[in-house]
């Protein structure tokens, strides 16, 4: 490129008073992105700028997405962003094992994010999501999601969500012969309790198999998790003996079968130890204090586990 068209490229464009977020639509053609820059306030050339994309051979080559156009950018520059894909997205990391309450909050001071859902209780969020129930949470797939800087808080709770039901639904589709488990929500349930009980990933099937053999002969699932949730804003960090006897919906300690909701956002490997647990006959876990876990069948083989792993006594 030289003479005139070197410098006209290289040329900054003219100064705007802020920089610019730009949006250029699936399927466009190099014409119809010239036209939608300067529709959204690029000061440039649409006609210098498709005669150029055509010459740098970048004319097939512009991606869709959100840009944010920086002030004093070239054209040329500009015809690179385009190219290269360099679109202004928000990044949002959604953790598995995250509360609703702490999903929200991470939402809410997100400053890229529009804050449409402040002040609406979890049951006007549900409602506006179109999603089924009282209680919002599990309901939510953890996962990094962009977004176009600006979208609706609401927009990302509806992604999610709907890569969660597509999740489950795969998972539940391809479940384990005779689970005792009636219905995808039950699945989740369980599926939010393995995530919270695992420290390391290799324990999720057996953990799984521990609930689902409780759950086959009625026996108490007396998951510390569920007390500790049930507990909510009373739970001080320490659990203890009273708090273990201490009656809600959630304890599983006081109550047989499975909590009336999950407890937590479970990630994919988690609803898959959930609905393809591991084949044991194990009955009892404890945590050994290095993110593992012990497995017992009996009562005898888990208080001896007990004694050597919580109170120090090998």
């Amino acid at each position: 490129m030289t003479g005139t068209a070197a410098w006209y490229a290289t040329r900054p464009l003219a100064q705007r008073e802020a920089v610019l977020d730009v949006e250029i639509a699936h399927g466009s053609t190099m014409r119809d992105v010239a036209r939608q820059v300067v529709e959204q306030g690029v000061e440039v050339s649409p006609r210098f700028l498709s005669w150029m994309a055509r010459l740098a051979g970048r004319a097939h080559s512009i991606k869709a997405g959100n840009y944010r156009i920086e002030q004093g950018i070239t054209p040329w520059d500009l015809l690179e962003l385009l190219s290269a894909g360099s679109t202004s997205y928000a990044e949002i990391a959604l953790v598995e094992g995250w509360s609703f309450r702490r999903l929200r909050a991470t939402l809410d001071a997100m400053p890229d994010l529009k804050h449409d859902t402040l002040g609406m209780s979890d049951a006007q969020v549900l409602a506006e999501l179109g999603l089924p129930g009282e209680s919002a949470e599990g309901q939510f797939f953890p996962d990094t999601y962009f977004v176009a800087r600006g979208v609706s808080d609401l927009e990302v709770l509806r992604r999610a969500a709907s890569q969660m039901q597509k999740m489950l639904a795969q998972e539940w589709a391809r479940r384990a012969p005779d689970l005792p488990l009636q219905t995808p929500y039950e699945g989740l349930t369980l599926a939010s309790m393995v995530e919270k009980e695992t420290g390391i990933s290799a324990d999720r099937g057996k953990i799984a198999s521990v609930f689902v053999n409780r759950l086959r002969i009625g026996m108490p699932l007396q998951s510390d998790p569920t007390v500790i949730y049930g507990l909510g804003s009373n739970f001080d960090g320490n659990l203890t003996r009273r708090d273990l006897q201490t009656d809600t919906p959630y304890n599983s300690y006081t109550r047989r079968g499975l909590p009336p909701t999950p407890i937590a956002m479970p990630g994919l490997a988690a609803l898959r130890a959930a609905l393809h647990p591991e084949a044991t006959n194990f009955l009892y876990f404890v945590a050994r204090g290095d993110g593992s876990s012990q497995f017992s069948r009996s009562l005898e083989e888990h208080n001896r586990a007990v004694s050597r792993y919580q109170k120090g006594k090998g």
